[in-house]
């Protein structure tokens, strides 16, 4: 924000080859090729196992072909059409193809998949997945019990404890340094104690998550606020495809927490206010298989219509027809969510859903060894990467498949890794600048000593409520504009706000500031983005532009925060092999 001060906060200087940032799936997988060739930190705001990739449940896609006849190329035609054809084929075609290893070296690390009878790793269905180019539903989803990413986490970072990554938890990230187009390190604040660290480095990968947090109702964890998003991009460095934002369908009824796909996969079936399966007519083929973004609009169309359970905004998700074994072995996680939250046995009765956001397609540009863009053209940041939810790459275009999250940051994860260690030689140690530094400072000092009537939690229910009323998942024009007013009406009453906590230890009323002014940036781009792209695809739709548009629209979009304001570039997509045809399920 430009504050200065002159104030004294202690500083706590060190040194790393590699600095990620992030100890979810990505960063973790980085860590063990990065660690290899020099001394690796991981920075996380969270103790490492409560990092959010803990929070999947369904599983990772992989065409191992454990049950049934499986295909790489089947998987990469499926992504491509669950993309709406914005992914960009050439990552998408690598990410599928490299699927089948990655579980196995994870199998080899010691996740604890799920098993068939016979003992291989066990695999279910999950929307959007088929075989023979999408002619029926196919068994890809590898997983364990619907508790997947908590499994995988914990392997990984059993590894990188082994492997000597050393972590420095409960710190928030407050800049990412980067001079003359090269990456020189990151600028922390200690949350147990209040202090400053500085990493100097010679690579930084950002591997930070999404940023679910700007709506209302979410299946994300708290932390998941984008801030090193916003970080970059107050610097120059491009977003991409911001306005492509995931629902899932599945959200528990006022609460968001998420019903993993798995439940489909294993049989459940969605019900309106009618006792109608309808999923029927919006996918005549895949049903309550269909890729996600169908789904949520079928779900909000079918309330909207008056179709919800008694009138109600919710509609059923239905397991009552299952073998109640399959619910105790392979989705237990769900049937406590459901107990402990709503006091509702799935086994007995149906759960109450609704739409709930989900996953960021968009985020930082990188190319497929996880660089960061600096502009459409394909030049990067040097020493420079991200990974994982944070993001873009783009393998996900306008609408993700389910598995295909846990599979990209597992991917691109280790293509990170990988590429720092082979470049480690030309990197040099980086050094932050004190005015960097003394940047920080001041807008520490602004949140300690700033006086208003204004307060944090307020402002960002109120972002929170805006972006889900105009901006999620049915947009128009007007929605766009008023959200964007709302926005910079909130920013504004930000520049009044006072904490209450002046102190240094454990501060959250402080990092949730930090978060919501970051939060500011990720919304207006989202929104903005959103206004731009004149088209209905994948999880973006426009009333008022309901169709889409290949001729106008095949393409990605760049916002770039100028000092003039923002500005938008394009990128063609990748096609490769798929050519764009109309989305039939």
């Amino acid at each position: 924000m430009g504050y200065t001060d002159h104030t004294q906060m202690e500083i706590v200087k060190h040194q790393y080859d590699t600095v990620i940032i992030g100890s979810g799936l990505a960063g973790l997988r980085a860590s063990l090729e990065a660690v290899k060739v020099g001394s690796v930190v991981i920075l996380t705001k969270l103790y490492p196992t409560r990092s959010h990739s803990t929070a999947a449940q369904g599983g990772i896609g992989a065409a191992l072909g454990n049950e049934e006849e499986d295909d790489p190329e089947w998987h990469f035609f499926d992504t491509v059409k669950g993309s709406d054809f914005l992914g960009d084929q050439d990552a998408i075609e690598f990410m599928c193809y490299s699927a089948i290893p990655i579980v196995i070296e994870l199998e080899h690390l010691g996740v604890p998949f799920s098993r068939t009878a016979d003992g291989k790793i066990a695999q279910r269905r999950f929307g959007g997945h088929t075989k023979y180019f999408g002619k029926e539903p196919v068994r890809r989803a590898c997983y364990s019990a619907d508790r997947t990413g908590h499994a995988v986490l914990h392997a990984l970072y059993e590894q990188a404890l082994k492997n000597q990554v050393k972590f420095f938890e409960e710190f928030q990230v407050l800049d990412i340094v980067i001079e003359d187009g090269i990456a020189q390190g990151v600028i922390a604040l200690e949350i147990k104690r209040g202090i400053l660290h500085l990493f100097e480095t010679k690579a930084i990968i950002v591997a930070s998550g999404g940023f679910g947090k700007i709506f209302k109702v979410t299946s994300n964890a708290f932390a998941t606020t984008g801030e090193c998003l916003s970080i970059l991009f107050e610097q120059g460095i491009p977003l991409e495809d911001m306005e492509f934002f995931q629902f899932h369908p599945t959200g528990l009824y006022g609460l968001g927490i998420l019903i993993t796909e798995g439940a489909r996969g294993e049989g459940g079936i969605l019900i309106n206010g009618r006792g109608e399966r309808f999923m029927e007519k919006y996918a005549p083929t895949l049903k309550d298989l269909a890729p996600r973004d169908v789904i949520s609009r079928a779900i909000l169309t079918e309330i909207k219509e008056g179709r919800g359970i008694k009138g109600k905004e919710y509609v059923y998700l239905d397991l009552t027809h299952l073998d109640p074994k399959i619910l105790e072995k392979r989705l237990p996680e769900i049937s406590s969510f459901c107990k402990t939250y709503l006091g509702i046995d799935p086994a007995k009765e149906p759960i109450p859903v609704v739409p709930t956001a989900h996953y960021a397609m968009g985020g930082i540009p990188t190319d497929i060894k996880g660089r960061v863009l600096r502009d459409t053209n394909g030049s990067y940041v040097a020493g420079l990467y991200a990974a994982g939810e944070c993001a873009c790459v783009s393998v996900h275009g306008a609408n993700r498949l389910g598995c295909n999250s846990l599979l990209d940051t597992l991917v691109f994860g280790k293509e990170a890794g990988l590429d720092v260690a082979k470049n480690f030689k030309n990197f040099l140690r980086g050094k932050i600048p004190s005015y960097r530094i003394e940047k920080v400072k001041g807008f520490i000092e602004f949140l300690n000593s700033n006086k208003g009537a204004e307060r944090v939690a307020p402002l960002r229910e109120r972002l929170q409520r805006t972006l889900m009323d105009k901006a999620s998942v049915f947009r128009t024009k007007r929605s766009l504009e008023e959200a964007l007013e709302e926005i910079n009406n909130l920013r504004e009453r930000f520049r009044k706000v006072e904490l209450k906590d002046k102190g240094t230890v454990f501060n959250q009323e402080r990092l949730q500031a930090f978060e919501l002014y970051h939060m500011f940036n990720l919304a207006e781009a989202l929104v903005r983005s959103a206004l731009v792209r004149e088209e209905s695809r994948g999880a973006h739709y426009r009333e008022d532009f309901p169709y889409r548009d290949d001729q106008n629209w095949l393409k990605h979009t760049f916002i770039f925060k100028t000092p003039q304001g923002v500005e938008f570039k394009f990128k063609p997509v990748v096609i490769t092999k798929f050519q764009p045809t109309e989305r039939i399920f």
